[in-house]
């Protein structure tokens, strides 16, 4: 819950969700570092929603032997609880707490929702980070996608965060009765926090004053995390694209990560270091940092398991009316954009590719309104919790 995206895509659900007279008991597993950073936000907020909080260590290494023992930490702690409270139902985000949450339907007959996020087993694959050659690896991908079987056919309700994934998965033949009950809940945006209209100027002054930009400087940006998934490289070269249509434009990263990285990849293209602005932001300050950029670029490798993401990153810059530059192949993020007219999708890392895409954000007049109706027509919070709520109550009551 320390990490952007447990303030992102759980606690705003579950403080909405407890509203509907739902009590929660959040277990988690969190970095020691940005658990002594953040502890206290976290505290307030689910003392304040009614929410307990019960915060676990995060171990990474070694690995696999660190889940294990995270797996056993978890199951501990929630097998205690349950003990105290007699849990009706539990609600697993991702394949690690599934795996408890399946022991507790099987153990207390408690109802089970597998919030799936993504082919977790797959994209450990297709990120290198287990390599099938390893016989290890290879046991443990096995484990996964059989355990992944039973999750999507013993689970009371599965959700998806994307409706190519969803199709996927339904077409599968090993899955005894597929299709599975299934439900597409997109990583959804807090709209009131990621509207224009909402953004403390202030704050805006601040990081533009901080950052010496200028109030008509062309801006693009990029947001959130840097490597693994996401391609430093291929967006710099977009940018190099960009700059010949745009001279005067730089390139801003809203980021906290490999700041040294970025700026040794844009030197190796000749980009100006001027040209390249970098600041992490709290999450407070995303909007106002958003509000700065004139359009946004983000590249994510489209591999087989991306077809299950929903970046979070496109809700909040829709959110903002940010037109966006992307690539095909992940989720449904070219079906949004082409249904909401919100920015331009590649079919390829090419200058060509590149080229073509500046000379349509030059062509084409973007309504930031149309966009942020976009937003809230996709992936508004509200909706998101409605789905959730109505999914709660069809495990609970039916």
């Amino acid at each position: 819950m320390t990490d952007q995206l447990g303030q992102s895509q759980v606690l705003p659900y579950l403080c909405a969700l407890q509203q509907y007279g739902y009590r929660f008991h959040l277990i988690s597993c969190e970095k020691p570092d940005k658990f002594e950073r953040h502890k206290g936000l976290i505290e307030t907020i689910c003392t304040a929603n009614n929410i307990q909080w019960h915060p676990l260590p995060y171990t990474k290494t070694p690995p696999v032997l660190s889940t294990i023992k995270d797996v056993r930490s978890i199951r501990k702690k929630a097998f205690s609880l349950h003990r105290e409270h007699h849990f009706d139902m539990v609600h697993c985000r991702g394949y690690i707490p599934a795996l408890i949450g399946l022991k507790m339907k099987r153990k207390f007959g408690t109802g089970f929702l597998f919030d799936m996020r993504g082919l977790w087993a797959n994209e450990k694959v297709d990120a290198g980070t287990w390599k099938l050659t390893n016989p290890v690896f290879r046991v443990v991908y096995n484990y996964f996608k059989k355990k992944e079987k039973q999750f999507l056919e013993q689970a009371d309700y599965t959700i998806s965060l994307t409706h190519a994934a969803k199709a996927e998965i339904c077409s599968w033949k090993h899955i005894v009765n597929n299709p599975v009950r299934m439900d597409v809940i997109p990583c959804c945006a807090d709209l009131d926090l990621f509207d224009p209209a909402h953004v403390e100027e202030k704050i805006k002054a601040a990081i533009r004053e901080e950052l010496k930009i200028g109030k008509n400087e062309t801006i693009l940006s990029y947001l959130g995390s840097i490597g693994g998934w996401y391609m430093l490289e291929e967006m710099l070269d977009f940018f190099l694209a960009y700059n010949k249509a745009y001279p005067s434009a730089r390139f801003f990263f809203i980021t906290g990560d490999h700041h040294d990285l970025i700026r040794q990849k844009a030197a190796e293209r000749n980009i100006s270091p001027e040209k390249i602005i970098i600041r992490p932001a709290l999450r407070n300050e995303v909007p106002a940092s958003i509000a700065l950029s004139t359009h946004a670029v983000f590249f994510i490798r489209p591999t087989y398991s991306k077809i299950s993401s929903s970046p979070t990153k496109q809700a909040e810059l829709m959110g903002m009316g940010i037109p966006v530059v992307t690539n095909d192949g992940v989720g449904d993020t070219a079906a949004v954009i082409g249904q909401y007219k919100s920015g331009i999708v590649i079919d390829s890392f090419t200058p060509g590719a590149y080229k073509k895409a500046v000379a349509q954000l030059q062509e084409f007049d973007f309504q930031p309104d149309n966009i942020r109706a976009g937003a809230s027509g996709y992936f508004s919070l509200q909706e998101g919790v409605e789905k959730y709520n109505n999914i709660y109550r069809a495990i609970l009551f039916n």
